[in-house]
């Protein structure tokens, strides 16, 4: 059929002028049924027979469009280049050739040629806008790739000037400011408000910005309903109601990930997945990240059983593919942060959802059932800051004892440390330090004489941020040392330089923990109430050294002031960090697999009774505007004594306002009855 539609059309286009809508129609036909190379010939046939048609540049456009395959770059770059040669005003052009030049490795090129679109369009309406939004957009994407971020920020300014609402311009910006410990990070200008930046959060830097967990469950549903498009409905794929029959057959888990490979969850995860019990589990990995190889990628690959690649793929044929290879569990191991694919897990391919590992915090969606943790990181009690079923592992992070390290150790003169001086140290990213964390920080250095802290190298507009902030609060820039970025054998090979780790709060360390810790170096966390900021304390216990999780900001300062005056007992915890770690449940990856594999069974089992769980979204509007009231950088949530009577409080103003229906977390008919002054028996009989 597709032969004798491409003849058909092309004796029409030879004969004489053809219209452009019949040759785009045709060539949509041909492409459809698989013959985009027909769909090519046929523009070029058209292109080439008509030299004066004005509409050429949309010829060569459409020409562009065409799912070519990767060998055919340069047919791409040259159509987009000569649709602009005929219409130097074509913005998706420029939009499109950009990327074209991003993905053939010039970044620069790219965001030069963006920037020609950002300069020229200078009368914005209509769609022009969206073009001029989306060329900004792509700018500050790859100068945040490649470091910029400084840069990158000026441009997302741009975008939010132009659209407060734009959620992915929020989004980054907030991000970029996180990153660069620009503090405050929310700082509106004229024309871009609080509400419109507090809103802008993604989950993920919400989790980094406050210990917050009601304000961050209620982000994350924000953000999944906005952001994750489920797509057209497909009752093909929606596999929720599918029996998980085990008679005769193991379990079939199948894990979601962008990260396999040379990434700190490829880390924890390689010897899990190696672990894991071919006679009970049937293990299926779709991968989802950038292009991979490594001793991490290859070593993961040759574990599983089933590994996919599910990159290429759109959300619709990559679910359609987890559901024809029948998957009883689905984990996501990337949750809210990037390359998730999170709209693969909307259209629902799996009787049940897991959220696991990748993201610390709630996902927020109405699809996934479970997230996985441990009764240090998710205490009983805490089940109201998430949408999904609470499960616990004795420890809730794998880890791999078999970590490649650095044979040759540096000294302290090779790391650009002082050989005689207590050092500190933090490896956590730039974005997890926030201004009361750093003040704790300077408040310890200043408290303790001849003591150092080792920090990880950030951009060097960063680096010279922390130092200026440290001097205006009274500490010598000398006692603030950087660390160069290295690979992760040479990275763990100077750990032990290190005599305590300081962590961050409320996004404290997670696989930085569990290196610290495997490499003999002890931590100091605080412990908040969200599940990021109580990671770390679930791995200082697992490794046993419970009595450096704090509860208080002073408590932390304190306890570092007196351990940098007590060498003997650094000493203490550093044996004792060396002789458990072959014994300690942090490191025990059979007694994790083992215990996750059960987990499944469970779930199985529960879904089998027709019980699998349905997250909880109930009135998580109400919570959003309540978490959102206050300038939130004006206090330290995590340090709030009352944190469900602040939140009543506030919910209260807001019911006063417009009446919030009653939910099974704060907003109870007690709390209704008290904000309206009304017997709470009047409530329950009235709802």
């Amino acid at each position: 059929m597709s032969e004798s539609l491409f003849l058909s059309t092309v004796q029409r286009i030879t004969s004489g002028p053809t219209d452009l809508g019949e040759l785009v129609s045709a060539a949509g036909q041909l492409t459809a049924m698989g013959d985009v190379a027909g769909a090519e010939q046929l523009y070029r046939v058209w292109i080439s027979c008509n030299p004066d048609n004005p509409g050429r540049f949309v010829a060569w456009f459409n020409l562009s469009t065409l799912p070519l395959g990767p060998d055919r770059v340069a047919a791409v770059t040259e159509a987009l280049e000569k649709a602009l040669e005929l219409k130097p005003d074509f913005w998706p052009a420029y939009i499109n050739l950009g990327g074209q030049r991003e993905r053939a490795g010039d970044a620069d090129g790219a965001v030069a040629l963006w920037r020609q679109a950002v300069d020229k369009l200078d009368q914005i309406t209509g769609q022009n806008l969206n073009y001029k939004l989306t060329a900004l957009k792509q700018i500050s994407r790859v100068l945040m790739d490649h470091q910029q971020q400084a840069t990158a920020e000026v441009f997302l300014r741009q975008c939010l000037d132009l659209d407060p609402k734009a959620r992915d311009a929020a989004e980054q910006y907030i991000g970029v400011r996180l990153a660069q410990c620009e503090w405050p990070v929310v700082q509106p200008w004229e024309g871009v408000d609080r509400k419109a930046l507090m809103l802008g959060f993604s989950p993920l830097s919400m989790g980094v910005f406050t210990d917050d967990p009601l304000l961050q469950l209620a982000t994350a549903a924000r953000y999944s309903e906005a952001a994750i498009d489920p797509g057209p409905y497909d009752p093909t794929l929606d596999r929720r109601d599918a029996t998980i029959d085990l008679k005769g057959r193991r379990l079939r888990i199948g894990y979601v990930s962008s990260d396999l490979r040379d990434h700190a969850i490829g880390y924890l995860m390689a010897e899990m997945f190696e672990l894991h019990d071919r006679e009970q589990v049937e293990v299926f990995t779709y991968y989802c990240g950038p292009k991979a190889s490594g001793p991490t990628w290859d070593r993961i690959r040759s574990a599983v059983e089933h590994p996919r690649d599910i990159s290429e793929l759109d959300d619709t044929a990559a679910a359609r593919l987890i559901a024809e290879d029948g998957i009883d569990i689905l984990v996501d191991i990337n949750g809210h942060t990037r390359f998730a694919r999170s709209a693969v897990f909307a259209r629902r391919p799996a009787p049940v959802i897991v959220n696991w590992l990748g993201y610390p915090g709630t996902m927020g969606t109405p699809y996934h059932n479970y997230i996985v943790a441990d009764a240090e990181i998710i205490p009983e009690g805490s089940e109201l800051y998430y949408a999904e079923q609470v499960v616990r592992l004795p420890c809730y992070q794998p880890n791999d004892r078999k970590r490649v390290i650095a044979p040759h150790r540096p000294s302290r003169a090779e790391a650009g440390l002082p050989g005689d001086a207590f050092v500190f140290c933090c490896f956590n990213g730039s974005q997890k330090i926030g201004r009361f964390t750093f003040l704790r920080w300077v408040e310890i250095l200043k408290r303790t004489e001849n003591s150092v802290l080792w920090l990880l190298d950030s951009d060097e507009a960063t680096n010279a941020r922390l130092l200026d902030f440290a001097e205006a609060n009274g500490l010598e820039r000398s006692r603030i040392v950087f660390a160069q970025k290295l690979a992760n054998p040479f990275h763990l090979a100077r750990y032990p330089l290190a005599d305590l780790f300081l962590d961050t709060a409320p996004y404290g360390a997670h696989t930085t923990a569990s290196d610290a810790l495997f490499m003999g170096v002890p931590m100091l966390t605080l412990e908040g109430r969200a599940f990021a900021s109580r990671v770390c304390a679930s791995l200082v216990r697992a490794a046993g050294l419970p009595e450096l999780v704090m509860k208080t900001p002073e408590a932390y300062v304190e306890t570092a002031v007196s351990l940098a005056s007590d060498p003997a007992q650094i000493s203490v915890y550093k044996a004792k960090l060396e002789a458990n770690r072959a014994s300690c449940t942090l490191f025990d990856m059979e007694k994790l697999t083992s215990s996750l594999e059960a987990l499944y069974r469970q779930m199985a089992e529960t879904h089998q009774r027709g019980q699998t769980p349905q997250p909880d979204l109930d009135s998580l509007d109400a919570y959003l505007k309540a978490g959102i009231a206050e300038d939130i950088e004006a206090m330290e949530m995590l340090t709030v004594t009352d944190y469900h009577g602040l939140y009543r409080e506030r919910l209260a103003a807001l019911h006063r306002h417009k009446p919030i229906r009653e939910d099974r977390r704060l907003w109870t008919a007690e709390a209704i009855a008290a904000a309206e002054g009304k017997p709470a028996k009047s409530i329950r009989k009235a709802s």
